[in-house]
């Protein structure tokens, strides 16, 4: 007999938002899954159609990147692009690997995180080199100043040109993607993704130049200009453009959870968060002017002590997200759209991973398990972006598209709820009596009278006798309904 705790409510579950609604409404009204979409599809226009959008921003970053490629090449020649090149690609996995980890709790779509590196290290890199370039070059015109006008231009110019130029691409994501961007986590890391690109493509500028100089200078070994350059810039500070940028998506990140009404606030956080990014990228920028060890004392008082900070944050706001699943998923699941020990283990991430890798080894073979693996993962997904948007809801923080918004959500955890309910109930009893681990892959599925999971013969999860072992293969076409 299956355990009757996890049993799904033999009523058909009503959904616990601002009113209640009939169950054909929730899942007749949900697209397939090829259509995840809130909003109606535009025809008529080639400019609205998605792959021609999609296709005009390619070839848009692939020509800034040809260009400023063709830029710094020419800045640094071919061997200090390439050892430039080779330098500064060093610190980029280990701060995307940072920045992903942040967004583990609900992973963003790695398209939204390409196009912000991509934005990053050919767009807003091509806007500051022209744009610095032209101003450097004007006020040292205006001035007779050259040596002003430089100091000028690393102090305010570059500060104001580069930060607006990277909060573009937060922008643009924060409009045309709304329903990715949910919060601060989604702030920071489209931020940081565009400023370890922005990084990137300066540093090999940086370090081409430095090598370039040694070259012509004769210096090798640790007191080249090359390796100072790479201390300062790789080892010391890389984490000074994300933090910078970081800035600017915490405002973002904090307008996506404010009070729709609040319209000041969602306009000014942003404001404010780009002028804080820009003081303190002209703070790095300008200490050389404090004396000799003006670049040590703003790194230790301030830069060290705001990236502190700005971490903390970080990992509290994702500590936030996995309490908000703890918070919000157990009115779902008194309705019956999940068993009542899931919200336990969706606010853990050690019961996550256990889960996945339980709905992996449950599986025959490999291919399967990967299936199932990602279904799990998804169903993980959605979930917490069904508490997100129960969260923003309760403060009013959402749109008139969050009936429709609701049902898509509830419509995809409903398709992967046979194989993904197990698994997550299962890890939430391993991980709360806290077992030896070394056994749990290998234990049978703990539903369906031994004889494992499947989506049988509409009979539902936990009921009746046997259900004969279906391997999981993705999503079923049809659209599911709760027993009767």
């Amino acid at each position: 007999m299956s355990d009757p705790s996890v049993r799904y409510q033999q009523t058909r579950p009503a959904v616990p938002v601002l009113h209640e609604q009939r169950l054909d409404e929730v899942l007749g009204a949900a697209p397939e899954r090829g259509q995840w979409r809130y909003r109606p599809r535009r025809v008529g226009m080639v400019w609205r159609s998605k792959v021609f959008r999609a296709g005009a921003v390619i070839v848009a970053l692939v020509l800034c990147g040809l260009v400023i490629l063709a830029l710094v090449r020419e800045q640094t020649g071919p061997e200090g692009f390439l050892v430039g090149l080779g330098l500064a690609v060093l610190p980029v996995p280990l701060l995307m690997a940072a920045f992903r980890w942040l967004d583990r709790v609900e992973p963003g779509p790695w398209r939204n995180l390409i196009f912000s590196f991509a934005w990053g290290a050919c767009a807003a890199a091509l806007v500051a080199i022209i744009a610095n370039s032209f101003a450097t070059r004007w006020i040292a015109t205006a001035t007779a100043d050259p040596a002003g006008a430089d100091t000028l231009g690393a102090t305010v110019i570059a500060p104001v040109v580069e930060e607006s130029a990277k909060a573009a691409a937060v922008l643009l994501i924060f409009l045309f993607r709304r329903r990715e961007f949910g919060g601060v986590v989604d702030g920071i890391v489209v931020a940081g993704f565009t400023a370890t690109g922005f990084a990137f493509t300066e540093n090999i500028l940086y370090l081409g130049n430095a090598f370039g100089e040694d070259q012509q200078l004769g210096s090798s070994g640790f007191a080249s200009v090359t390796a100072g350059t790479f201390f300062v810039r790789i080892v010391m500070s890389p984490f000074a453009h994300p933090l910078f940028t970081v800035l600017t998506g915490l405002g973002f990140g904090f307008a996506a959870v404010s009070a729709r009404r609040h319209r000041g606030r969602r306009i000014a956080l942003p404001a404010l968060g780009l002028l804080l990014a820009m003081g303190l990228h002209a703070l790095w920028n300008g200490s050389s002017a404090f004396g000799p060890y003006g670049f040590y004392a703003v790194y230790g008082i301030v830069m060290v002590p705001a990236f502190g900070l700005v971490t903390w944050l970080a990992i509290w706001s994702r500590q936030r997200e996995l309490r908000t699943l703890a918070a919000e998923l157990p009115a779902y699941a008194a309705a019956g759209w999940l068993t009542p020990a899931e919200p336990t283990a969706l606010s853990s991430m050690r019961a996550r991973g256990m889960a996945r890798d339980l709905a992996r080894h449950w599986q025959q073979d490999r291919t399967r398990g990967r299936a199932a693996a990602r279904a799990v993962a998804e169903y993980e997904s959605f979930a917490t972006s069904l508490a997100g948007l129960r969260r923003r809801a309760r403060h009013g923080a959402v749109g008139p598209d969050f009936d429709a918004r609701e049902r898509e959500l509830l419509h995809h955890l409903w398709q992967r709820r046979d194989i993904a309910a197990p698994a997550l109930t299962h890890a939430a009893r391993l991980t709360s009596h806290r077992p030896p681990t070394h056994h749990y892959l290998h234990r049978p599925p703990p539903y369906g009278n031994g004889y494992g999971y499947g989506y049988g013969y509409g009979h539902g999860y936990g009921y009746g006798g046997p259900v004969p072992q279906q391997p999981y293969s993705g999503p079923p076409h049809s659209h599911r309904r709760p027993p009767q």
